[in-house]
């Protein structure tokens, strides 16, 4: 069994109604296993800043029909072999396809490989998970 520890939080009143309907929306049976996934957000982001091995996904919406757009997304992620874990390509629409990268390694070549992908002409949007 886990080792619980109980402490106090001191929080203006507008802070703490807020936080129990965002609570409630999110759909979390207690307070503190709210405070705990916020915790444990802060920990992801450290190690995101300290250049630990992280865990995450590469999500972006590209227009198929700009010209060699498929080779170049394919040739880039070959480039970054080494953290790319899996691909799965939606399509969305006629024109529009979504790509979801899996990859686990250093942050710093994660967010290279996301901004390599942003800047191919053609893609719509791309975003970064981690965890």
């Amino acid at each position: 069994m886990h080792n619980i520890v109980r402490f106090g939080v001191s929080l203006e009143k507008e802070i703490l109604e807020r936080f129990d309907r965002l609570i409630k929306q999110r759909k979390y049976s207690t307070r503190s296993k709210a405070i705990e996934d916020l915790i444990r957000k802060e920990f992801v982001e450290d190690r995101w800043l300290t250049g630990k091995e992280i865990a995450g996904a590469i999500v972006f919406i590209y227009n198929h029909h700009k010209r060699n757009i498929a080779n170049k997304i394919i040739d880039i992620q070959h480039d970054f072999g080494g953290i790319v874990i899996s691909t799965q390509h939606v399509h969305l629409s006629n024109d529009e396809c979504l790509e979801i990268i899996v990859v686990k390694g250093n942050p710093s070549k994660v967010k290279s490989l996301a901004d390599s992908i942003r800047s191919i002409k053609g893609v719509e949007h791309c975003t970064v998970a981690f965890t």
